[in-house]
């Protein structure tokens, strides 16, 4: 089987706070994917049982120098 080209780099608990990661990780040259239930992107956000939560994901091979570039993002 192949290695699955992207690979989870972090879980946020809002779309704002994700956009946000994924116009820095872009910016320093890192592909982003957003995962969010649908449910969680209402006019009215819910945040129960994970609903509301984004997942991240970037290439396997970009997913060091994201691990790094999120520890500055954090900071």
């Amino acid at each position: 089987m192949d290695k699955l080209k992207y690979e989870l780099l972090t879980e946020l608990s809002s779309r704002l706070e994700a956009d946000l990661l994924k116009s820095y990780l872009e910016a320093n040259d890192v592909e982003v994917e957003l995962f969010q239930e649908s449910v969680g992107q209402n006019a009215f956000p819910v945040t129960i049982d994970m609903l509301g939560h984004v997942q991240v994901f970037v290439p396997g091979e970009k997913l060091e120098q994201a691990k790094i570039l999120l520890e500055n993002f954090e900071a």
